[in-house]
């Protein structure tokens, strides 16, 4: 689990944060409630049908991605440690006129919290660089799910992040044997600019390998993994957008790389037991 320093330094940074991200163009929340959908196109082919079905988003932010969960019919329930966040997202609920419960909860402990079981337990980009222990967090998502229920997660790819933020030279290693980066950059994502006091966080490298034999070792079965040559920023100066949208590639000619994956992955009528035994 996330040790109290990491965990209060992460919470402070996020807690700030909200209301820049609210305010940015990058998620555009006025087009949100005028009724446009946050979801990347391949998340409802891959995830399939969720009307009717009861769905958890953990570590929700301020809730688009689950509100439009929400629109799409499924039954939502978003948490996150922050409180502002989740204070946010309950007023877009309210404005959108969307059903969603939101609670502030840390992941780590969300099936004590919430003690019911889900359809579908979803967690969306740029989630798992700020969990800790993989090995914890997929037994937390299985607790969390009913028998024969699925998790869905897309999320950037880590290779990404061994790159220098200027160019595709390799700066960092893929593998880091699970310590933890620090930053104290100023700024966010959505403005790099911006005044920020909270600026110390920590964050984790999860090579792939890792995430999934994680959840593999928790008792769940993959049914699909894909990798995606695009991403929802411009992550590095190279990429273009297509016109009208948030999907940034490498020009034609570049070689192309991964920049997001996907993980769709079924529990089975025996995790209870599976887990009782570990």
């Amino acid at each position: 689990m996330m040790d109290s320093k990491h965990r209060s330094a992460n919470r402070s940074m996020w807690d700030e944060r909200v209301d820049l991200h609210v305010q940015s163009d990058l998620y555009d929340v006025p087009g949100f409630l005028a009724g446009q959908c946050r979801l990347r196109d391949f998340e409802p082919q891959e995830l399939g049908p969720v009307e009717g079905r009861t769905l958890l988003h953990l570590q929700c932010h301020f809730g688009l991605d689950s509100l439009s969960w929400a629109r799409r019919g499924a039954i939502v329930t978003g948490i996150d440690f922050s409180e502002p966040a989740i204070r946010t997202a309950r007023e877009l609920a309210r404005r959108s006129e969307l059903a969603a419960t939101f609670e502030t909860c840390d992941v780590y402990e969300t099936s004590t919290r919430l003690n019911r079981r889900f359809d579908i337990v979803y967690t969306g980009l740029g989630a798992i660089c700020w969990i800790p222990d993989l090995a914890d967090w997929a037994r937390e998502v299985v607790r969390l799910l009913k028998p024969g229920g699925i998790f869905y997660m897309p999320e950037f790819h880590p290779v990404t992040d061994i790159f220098g933020d200027e160019d595709l030279a390799i700066t960092e290693s893929y593998f880091d044997e699970g310590k933890p980066y620090r930053d104290e950059s100023s700024g966010t994502y959505t403005d790099r600019d911006a005044k920020t006091s909270a600026n110390l966080s920590y964050s984790w490298t999860h090579p792939i390998s890792r995430v999934i034999t994680s959840l593999l070792e928790a008792g769940l079965t993959l049914e699909s993994f894909v990798e995606h040559d695009y991403t929802v920023f411009p992550r590095f100066p190279a990429l273009r957008a297509a016109p009208g949208t948030d999907v940034f590639r490498f020009p034609e000619g570049h070689p192309r790389l991964p920049l997001m994956y996907s993980i769709r992955m079924r529990s089975n009528s025996g995790d209870s037991d599976h887990l009782s035994k570990t």
